[in-house]
């Protein structure tokens, strides 16, 4: 008996933890996420802006939405947030942007805390009405057992034009008489990912 003991108890650990990586969910924490991005105008003055309301996740199939609450756009300038939002975005019709991808998680459940790997996924982006596949390479890292940190290895660089969304521009650069406003946006981010169980033991004790 002695000896088939620690047989058991292996056999037990596999068992619950291909249960527990099959069956786990990931949450974007929203306090600890951050999507920025530049606008540069005149040519040559850039400026970083971000969004303060991301929500979303990933799930134990492997699938990933990522939602933009778009009236939670930040450019440090509260009259510009609102020509973002009535002008560009038009969040009256379109009030959130959404980042879809499907994700082979096995490398990812795989890391062990410290370490991180680069993924490359294929997504899909819904704003403003138009849509538009991406190529995205990320870094993500493991920070501790209930926690994934997904950041962008490098910028992705959005076109206005491509996205339907020139008019749009030129609103703005017509409001605020701007000789120039660029249509490439370069685009990066910072997730951090935790399993539900987690976010909401953390969220309990607040």
């Amino acid at each position: 008996m002695l000896r088939t003991l620690p047989v058991l108890m292996l056999s037990a650990w596999i068992t619950l933890s291909f249960s527990t990586r099959a069956t786990a969910d990931w949450a974007i924490d929203n306090n600890d996420s951050r999507l920025s991005f530049v606008s540069i105008k005149a040519n040559t003055v850039g400026e970083v802006h971000h969004f303060q309301e991301l929500e979303g996740g990933l799930s134990a199939e492997g699938s990933f939405v990522l939602t933009i609450v778009l009236a939670s756009v930040e450019t440090g300038i509260p009259i510009r947030n609102e020509r973002m939002r009535e002008l560009f975005f038009d969040t009256g019709r379109f009030p959130t942007a959404t980042l879809t991808s499907s994700l082979d998680l096995d490398p990812l459940l795989d890391l062990a805390v410290g370490e991180q790997t680069t993924m490359v996924a294929e997504a899909q982006l819904e704003l403003v009405g138009s849509s538009t596949a991406l190529t995205i390479e990320s870094m993500v890292a493991r920070l501790d057992a209930n926690t994934l940190l997904v950041s962008s290895a490098q910028p992705v660089v959005l076109n206005a034009d491509a996205l339907g969304l020139t008019q749009g521009v030129e609103h703005l650069r017509e409001i605020a008489g701007l000789p120039s406003i660029s249509p490439a946006v370069p685009v990066s981010f910072r997730l951090t990912l935790r399993e539900d169980a987690a976010a909401e033991s953390t969220a309990s004790q607040r």
